[in-house]
């Protein structure tokens, strides 16, 4: 009897030593995985290069690309400044063209008046018509770019657009009465250019 549980012994470690089949198929089963993965890693660092360089020249074209535009924004706004500065200048050079054509008909109408007052035969009568209507003219061409007459005869004294020369007793009128304009004052587009002097009426004694 002890004999045989002798040998029974050795058989059962033995036994016991073996791995059941199944688990040899579990044993195999992370060593599968891991190459798995090796090889996923080596595809990955074997594709990577031509990645980054695909990146690389994409990065590349676009920021070209962008350079470009700067530079054609930059010489879209510069030709706009200076098509801006030469039709400044043309503003500024030519802002009273205009003016100066309608001017010239009323010069034309004091040479013709002119020209008629050194005749020995000149009508007086026509030669006052004449100078009458070129002052009208005159009044229609300032009148057309904004030229007002300031002549306050008459109206109370304001000192923004009338400059006091003297003051003169009255009693006709109530005192800082405007009673004679010395020389007509002018606004540009309601801007004083010249202001109207004037007379201005005080308390009488």
């Amino acid at each position: 009897m002890i004999k045989e549980q002798q040998t029974d012994i050795p058989e059962q470690a033995a036994e016991a030593q073996q791995p059941p089949q199944g688990d040899q198929q579990g044993w195999q089963v992370p060593a599968d995985a891991e190459a798995a993965e090796e090889i996923s890693a080596a595809e990955q660092t074997s594709d990577s290069p031509k990645q980054l360089t695909a990146l690389l020249e994409d990065a590349r074209a676009k920021a070209d690309e962008h350079w470009d535009k700067l530079l054609r924004a930059q010489a879209e706004i510069e030709n706009l400044r200076r098509r801006h500065a030469v039709e400044l200048e043309k503003a500024h050079k030519f802002a009273l063209d205009g003016f100066v054509r309608e001017l010239l008909q009323v010069r034309d109408s004091l040479e013709l008046g002119h020209v008629a007052a050194g005749e020995q035969s000149a009508d007086l009568e026509k030669l006052r018509e004449g100078t009458e209507l070129t002052l009208r003219l005159l009044t229609d061409v300032m009148g057309k770019f904004g030229v007002e007459e300031v002549n306050p005869e008459g109206e109370p004294f304001n000192p923004e657009f009338h400059q006091a020369m003297t003051m003169q007793p009255r009693q006709d009128v109530p005192p800082n009465t405007v009673v004679s304009v010395v020389q007509k004052g002018y606004l540009l587009n309601g801007r004083l250019v010249r202001p109207a002097l004037v007379i201005v009426s005080s308390m009488g004694e």
